[in-house]
This record gives structure tokens, C-alpha cells and sequence, in this order.
């Protein structure tokens, strides 16, 4: 990972991809700081996408006041865009039938996590989930290592994806991911193929579960505390900043703006 400072971000860019725990926020709420950052970045033209593991329904007020194009929840299922009156329009990866089917099996998976791996306990944002489900690894609770591993061992067992963000231990059924979703959401707004134009978009991020961004976009920024994840990354972003969080965004939004002039 290279200091933010040795980013030379291209001309022509198109839009910024951005986690939010973490990346965005600072213990659990956007800074006033990031929040600018979004705001000077969609001024400048450029669209803002945020990707994230949480539920839908904690998403909505965010999707709804943040200055963003859309918020791509649940690891790329679905998506929350504006309609042109302001109200929130909902966009599924999967059909109404699949969701269901899912649903069910992923509820079975989640009592049995709950049951069989001591101190293993769902987000408190569950209710929110339409798509997959959230074991609590750094938010509300800790779990040590061994636990993580033993609930990504058995969400891997049932036939789920599994994945590891800063707070959370997520798992659906279906190939859908943050890539996935990237892909989906430019193709679904703007017309637009986004693996002829990877390079045109800024991923930032701060978590293994960003690995497969930090892996596709050469303009990849991780925020500071991502050197918690060092040693499991195996995918690490290209750029890192000096802060970490909000912070860190805002300086990789100035930094990328500053490019533009």
C-alpha cells in the first residue's frame, strides 16, 4: 500500500465506490467531514455510490439524505435509488421467488450459528435484512478469531458466501458481492459497462470483505485502520491515507479533487 500522496488519479473519472462503516463513519455515524467530501464530490460531477454489508432497511434514511446517486446494500442484492419525486425506489439481484426460498434456508443457518458457536449472536440490524444475515463480530459484542472463523466455516458448510467486514460476519445465498453490485448498479442507472471503465472509478474502503474492490479498481484507497486487516489481505488497496475513517475518506476525496483542477 502507497501513501495517498503518491495517487495519481486519471482524468476522466467517471464516479467514487465507498464503503460506509468505517470508511464513511466514525464510531457508527458519518462525520460532518465525510459527509462534505460526498457532497463536494457529486458537485464536481462525479457520481457517488456507496457499497455496503448493511441491511436495506438501516440504509433507507441514509439513501435518502446523504448527497448519493444510490446505496448498494446487502453485498451488492439490492439497491436503493431515488425516483424523480424524492421517494426511495428498491432494485433486487434476485427474483421475488429466490428471495423467499433464501430467506427461509438463511434463518435455519442462523439459528444454528447461534446455537452451536459460544457468544455468536445476530446484528442487532437484522430485522433490516432481506438478502443474508449478520453475525455481530465488533460492534455490539466481541468475538475472538476462532469464533469468526467458526461461523464463516459454517455459513461456507451451508453453501453460503461468506464475508468479514470491520463490524460484521455476513452470509447469503448467490453470487452476488460488492463487485457484483458495482456492476450491476452503473449497468442499471447510467447505461454503462463498468469492466470496460474500471479504471475510470475510485473504490474506497476499509475491510477485508473490500478485498475484490481493492482487487478490480487500480484506483483503489484504503482509510488508515484497514492496517487492522493488514495480514489478511490478500488483495491490499493500492493507496492508503493518513487518517483513518472519516477522516481518511475526506482526505482521499480532497486529494482526488485536487487531481481534477
Amino acid at each position: 500500500m502507497q501513501p495517498l500522496t503518491e495517487w495519481r488519479p486519471p482524468q476522466g473519472l467517471i464516479g467514487v465506490f465507498t464503503d460506509i462503516d468505517d470508511t464513511l463513519t466514525t464510531d457508527g455515524a458519518i462525520t460532518p467531514d465525510a459527509l462534505q467530501a460526498l457532497a463536494a464530490l457529486k458537485a464536481a460531477g462525479l457520481h457517488v455510490v456507496p457499497i455496503t454489508g448493511r441491511p436495506v432497511g438501516w440504509s433507507e434514511p441514509f439513501a435518502q439524505s446523504w448527497p448519493v446517486d444510490a446505496i448498494v446494500a446487502e453485498n451488492g442484492a439490492v439497491a436503493l435509488v431515488h425516483e424523480t419525486d424524492q421517494a426511495l425506489r428498491k432494485l433486487y439481484q434476485q427474483g421475488a421467488a429466490t428471495r423467499a426460498a433464501n430467506f427461509a434456508r438463511m434463518q435455519e443457518v442462523l439459528a444454528q450459528i447461534e446455537q452451536s458457536i459460544p457468544g455468536a449472536v445476530r446484528s442487532q440490524d437484522s430485522a433490516g435484512r432481506e438478502t443474508d444475515i449478520a453475525i455481530d463480530h465488533s460492534e455490539f459484542t466481541q468475538l475472538p478469531q476462532t469464533a469468526i472463523e467458526q461461523v464463516v466455516h459454517t455459513m461456507q458448510s451451508a453453501g453460503m458466501t461468506a464475508t468479514v467486514s470491520s463490524i460484521h460476519i455476513n452470509g447469503w445465498f448467490g453470487e452476488h458481492s460488492k463487485l457484483s453490485g458495482a456492476r450491476w448498479i452503473v449497468q442499471q442507472l447510467w447505461g454503462r459497462n463498468l469492466d470496460a471503465e474500471t479504471d475510470r472509478w475510485v473504490y474506497v474502503g476499509d475491510s477485508t470483505n473490500d478485498q475484490v474492490m481493492f482487487e478490480h479498481f487500480a484506483n483503489s484507497v484504503g482509510v488508515a485502520n484497514i492496517e487492522r486487516f493488514a495480514a489478511q489481505l490478500s488483495h491490499p488497496p493500492r493507496y492508503v491515507t493518513p487518517s483513518e475513517r472519516g477522516a481518511g475518506f475526506a482526505q482521499a476525496a480532497r486529494h482526488l479533487l485536487s487531481r481534477l483542477d
